[in-house]
């Protein structure tokens, strides 16, 4: 360094305080001078590196942070061990060892979004959290349209460098992180249990290999569309780290047989697996299937290379002893065969969502549910092979077990019950929800059987079913002896007064949640009956039904009303008159939805907002 430089400083930083000259006339600036930087920002770094870390204070080391982005830069560099502290009963001070200031348990969580995602504010965070508790959890989630000023390695080092503490890292779209930004994690942060990788294209291999040797105590990993990761980070994972017990693996195509046989085959304790979109073939669900012992939750979506062997090998193995939960979609090699080897090499099976299914028949689900001994959930969504008589057969064989049972889209359901008869079939006395949506084939014949197939029904969501009408609904409503609490009947456009008339006379006194949205033959005849007997009635929706000013005066005259939450959208036969009535059913309200219903003037809407100012309004 110059000697004037030299000079400038000790002038600047060190001279007295003294009295500053009155200028009273203008005075010429050398241009040199001027366009000088403030004496303190020509340190070197490696100066500025030596001050700041004898700043052991958070307050202090905070304010520091906030003097300029070179500062904040340095002070992001500084790892924990090496911030001096001051000696008991001495002025001097000395190098913190190995141990931090002070004792930090990862108790902060951060998350940066978008344009937020940067650099700089990462620095922030690894200055800012250091001295309250330590950072715990980090989120980031970058935004491709500002890839350019985005979370890069520089970032991801001052974290590793100034949060030791780190637990959880997510990294959602951080094209610019790569291999040496998780490294540096790897290298300072070896308390990591939990980490998320998605889009990520620039980490490889190597960086997932440098966390699983840093990291043992990794217990849950998520990789999703990570192109350049494959079989050798997975292997790595298998090798090190031996408490994983949560893994979720999406759109990677470098990773197949290889990678997912030795993780399987090496780690004992995974209980949560997620596999989707990946180039694996039967070997891996037969690994699957012998090794996963542990395995409690199962989810395999979209896996175009596994065939009918390999679900039937994964249920032969008898390894998935412990498997409660099961998810498949989009799968073609999930057929009769394989179901019915699941369900008998899985004993402790309690729920089984089959989405997309197409090869999956009425034979199918029966031989499933006769063996499926501890089955509580059965959800069928667009599975098309499968009929009405599969749905009732599943039904009876579940007997005491069964308690949720929801159709979508099950194009293959037709309304007729030839070839069953009453006698024939059990009752499914456990089963407690059943929900049927979008599923046009199902009509009132199907209905009226499960009626009698399900006394105890609590919740019941029929949505979308034109082909439903009053004589197929009201067997079932008189035969639910345990007490409706719940019912969705929207878009069920055949259903009128007679069954909400019934509904509300006969489970008046368990009803809590109504939802008749679309039900346009609905006129005030049921709101008069709601009011009469739904006492405990909390939430109503009576969208685009035919209910006019009358209807609400019924329901603002009931004293045993206590509704919290009522939608009239689209209800085209409302005027502004029925504003008393809003505002006196309004003093238990917290949400109105007023959306569409063009009677009703904008001023009035304005007097409610004014009025119940406890309620959420939509207009």
């Amino acid at each position: 360094m110059e000697l004037a430089q030299l000079c400038s400083i000790s002038r600047d930083v060190y001279s007295p305080a003294c009295k500053r000259a009155r200028i009273s006339s203008s005075f010429a600036f050398n241009s040199e001078d001027s366009n000088r930087q403030p004496s303190i920002e020509v340190l070197p770094e490696e100066c500025l590196f030596e001050i700041l870390r004898r700043i052991p204070g958070g307050k202090e080391r905070g304010a520091c942070a906030s003097v300029s982005k070179k500062w904040l830069m340095v002070l992001s560099s500084i790892r924990r061990s090496e911030i001096c502290k001051p000696v008991s009963g001495c002025g001097d001070v000395e190098m913190a060892s190995g141990e931090s200031v002070e004792e930090l348990d990862g108790c902060l969580t951060r998350s940066l979004e978008g344009k937020k995602a940067t650099d700089l504010r990462l620095a922030a965070i690894a200055v800012g959290t250091s001295s309250r508790g330590g950072l715990g959890k980090l989120c980031i989630r970058g935004n491709s349209s500002s890839s350019g000023h985005g979370v890069t390695d520089l970032g991801l080092s001052a974290i590793a460098r100034g949060c030791p503490s780190l637990r959880t890292l997510s990294l959602w779209n951080v094209p610019r992180v790569s291999d040496k930004g998780l490294s540096a994690i790897a290298k300072e942060c070896h308390s990591i249990e939990k980490l998320d990788l998605c889009h990520c294209p620039s980490i490889t291999d190597e960086g997932l290999a440098a966390i699983a040797g840093s990291c043992p105590n990794l217990s849950s990993l998520s990789i999703e569309s990570c192109s350049r990761i494959g079989n050798a980070g997975v292997q790595a994972v298998a090798k090190f780290c031996p408490k994983l017990q949560s893994l979720s693996i999406k759109d990677c195509p470098l990773i197949g047989d290889q990678g997912l046989s030795a993780l399987f085959s090496s780690s004992t304790a995974i209980s949560k697996v997620k596999l989707q979109s990946l180039n694996i073939t039967d070997l891996s669900l037969a690994v699957v299937g012998y090794y996963g012992k542990s395995i409690t939750s199962l989810v395999l979506t979209g896996l175009q290379f596994v065939s009918e062997k390999g679900f039937w090998v994964m249920g032969s193995a008898k390894g998935l002893e412990k498997l409660a939960s099961l998810v498949i979609t989009s799968c073609r090699g999930t057929t009769d065969l394989g179901l019915e080897a699941i369900s008998k090499g899985c004993p402790n099976l309690k729920q089984i969502c089959l989405r997309k299914c197409s090869f999956v028949s009425d034979n199918g689900l029966m031989s499933f549910t006769r063996s499926a001994g501890c089955l509580e959930s059965l959800q069928l969504e667009e599975c098309n092979r499968v009929t009405e008589s599969g749905i009732i057969g599943a039904i009876s064989n579940c007997g005491a077990k069964l308690k949720s049972l929801s159709l979508v889209r099950c194009m293959g359901i037709k309304d007729t019950t030839a070839g069953l008869s009453l006698s024939s079939l059990s009752q499914c006395s456990s089963l407690r929800s059943l929900s049927i949506k979008n599923c046009p084939g199902f009509g009132s014949l199907g209905l009226a059987l499960v009626g009698n197939l399900c006394p105890r029904l609590q919740h019941l969501e029929l949505s979308g079913l034109h082909g439903v009408t009053d004589a197929g609904l009201l067997p079932l409503l008189r035969s639910c002896n345990a007490g409706l609490e719940k019912v969705n009947l929207s878009d069920c456009s055949s259903l009128s007064d007679e069954v909400v008339s019934t509904l509300a006379r006969l489970h008046g006194g368990s009803l809590e949640v109504l939802n008749l949205d679309g039900c346009r033959r609905v006129t005030d005849a049921s709101l008069a009956a709601i009011a009469e007997h739904c006492m405990f009635l909390s939430d109503l929706d009576v969208s685009r039904c035919a209910i006019t000013d009358a209807g609400i005066g019924y329901l603002s005259n009931a004293n045993q009303l206590n509704i919290q939450v009522l939608s009239l959208s689209g209800c085209c036969y409302l005027s502004s008159k029925v504003l008393t009535c809003l505002k006196r059913i309004g003093r238990t309200l917290v949400g109105l939805n007023l959306q569409h219903c063009n009677g009703i003037s904008s001023k009035t809407v304005e007097v409610l907002v004014e009025s119940l100012w406890r309620c959420d309004i939509l207009s």
